[in-house]
């Protein structure tokens, strides 16, 4: 039974252990290409920002109506 109860444990440790080694170090060789960058190529490019708001710009927009309103303290009930 002792035997059947460390069998999570052991495994829970390789688990773990394979988890944090460190990775094999990939080659070394140096590309024969010089400098560029290291961009997927195929990649999207990125979506331009939200305008700037300045003093030429949109005024910033309005603020939503506002649905409830907060209101006093809950009545407290009594059981009868």
């Amino acid at each position: 039974m002792m035997v059947v109860l460390k069998v999570p444990v052991v495994a829970a440790f390789v688990l773990i252990w394979w988890a944090v080694r460190e990775p094999e170090p990939a080659d070394a060789e140096p590309d024969d290409e010089p400098g560029g960058s290291d961009r997927d190529p195929g990649s999207q490019p990125r979506r331009p920002g939200p305008p700037r708001r300045g003093p030429h710009g949109a005024p910033a927009p309005v603020a939503p109506p506002r649905v409830r309103t907060a209101s006093g303290r809950p009545t407290r009930r009594t059981l009868r």
